[in-house]
């Protein structure tokens, strides 16, 4: 199982979309607060649609929580635009830790440094990034695609 991990996610459609993608891969969505909506918001629910209740997820308080379910730290992979070395180049297994951080600055230069696995998505010169919850589809797909690969 792939854990997913939102650093203060901001719009509730894209968490919706990710719980959804989560239900569908197997996969464990973890979410730190702050968030930028209720868990109860209607878009979230939309989303989700009525996957959610099927959805494995944790909530955490802050960051500090978070890492006390972390056992290997060489496992977790931070997304960053600003990466050199690509989800391609990388070599998944079940079990690693997937970070994601909020729509509308990623993730701070504080938690990057605190973590060497910084990754990034191919993409044009023409944007700065994908949308979340399309990048969480191309990395979840790609490490699933090599987890089968290797089973």
């Amino acid at each position: 199982m792939l854990n997913i991990v939102l650093v203060e996610p901001e719009i509730p459609n894209n968490t919706g979309n990710i719980g959804r993608l989560c239900v569908g891969t197997e996969s464990r969505l973890h979410l730190i607060h702050p968030f930028g909506f209720k868990i109860t918001d209607a878009n979230l629910k939309r989303s989700g649609l009525d996957y959610w209740v099927h959805l494995d997820w944790h909530q955490y308080q802050n960051v500090a929580e978070w890492m006390t379910e972390i056992k290997d730290k060489s496992r977790v992979f931070l997304m960053s635009s600003h990466a050199t070395k690509s989800i391609y180049e990388t070599n998944f297994k079940d079990g690693d830790w997937l970070v994601f951080g909020k729509e509308s600055v990623g993730l701070s230069q504080e938690f990057l440094a605190q973590f060497d696995n910084h990754i990034t998505i191919p993409m044009s010169n023409l944007i700065r990034s994908y949308n979340i919850a399309n990048s969480v589809a191309f990395v979840v797909g790609e490490a699933k695609r090599q987890i089968r690969v290797k089973d």
